[in-house]
């Protein structure tokens, strides 16, 4: 306790999109940027989709997608902490029972080339919010190519075969992380994967939906 009052009192938390000096209650938004931030209900999952829920809270808009780009390819990592408080808000629309979170796995040269991978990141206050463990079990086989700019059926022929369950997967219901969601198609394989590995519930969460 003593250490974070010290460490607040040198390096003070500041909103990631302003910069101003947040409270105790706001941490790393301020509450005029949160109330600007472009937030979408989320539609119900297609019939077709695995997923029982797909919550994305924000629109890949202004100034979404350029903290989530900034993360991902400038290794901005204080954004990580922001987009995960608004996944953590965002879990009140999900069900009590989950029980393991899953970060979208990089592969591993992509992971060696950025240095962390964002999912992860992301992911690992979500599971303490929700006091469950992070599955690590399943993989990224293949180094598919970027998902950017790819038409839904690309995205789909893409990933085809790209993930696996390495061991056994003991959840009921788990649920994948992701900071965005475009298509489904990655969310839609790896539910695919999962489910045949014994899972037999699965939703998703990402930051923002394109």
């Amino acid at each position: 306790m003593l250490l974070r009052a010290f460490d607040k009192a040198v390096m003070p938390l500041r909103c990631v999109f302003c910069g101003t000096q947040t409270s105790a209650g706001e941490h790393y938004i301020c509450v005029g940027c949160d109330a600007d931030l472009p937030r979408v209900e989320s539609p119900p999952p297609p019939a077709a989709s695995p997923c029982a829920y797909e919550i994305a809270p924000l629109a890949y808009e202004f100034p979404v997608d350029a903290a989530i780009k900034a993360l991902k390819f400038r290794r901005k990592l204080f954004y990580a902490p922001a987009l995960a408080q608004i996944l953590c808000d965002a879990c009140s629309a999900l069900p009590s029972d989950i029980d393991a979170v899953l970060p979208v796995p990089l592969h591993w040269r992509r992971r060696w080339f950025r240095g962390f991978n964002q999912a992860l990141e992301i992911a690992r206050p979500v599971a303490r919010h929700l006091d469950v463990p992070i599955v690590t079990s399943v993989v990224r086989k293949r180094a598919t190519r970027s998902q950017s700019g790819l038409s839904a059926r690309q995205r789909a022929s893409n990933l085809r075969a790209g993930f696996g369950v390495r061991g056994t997967l003991e959840s009921e219901h788990l649920l994948i992380v992701d900071d965005v969601i475009t298509t489904g198609a990655t969310i839609h394989e790896i539910a695919r994967v999962v489910r045949g590995a014994g899972v037999l519930r699965i939703s998703a969460l990402a930051a923002a939906r394109a």
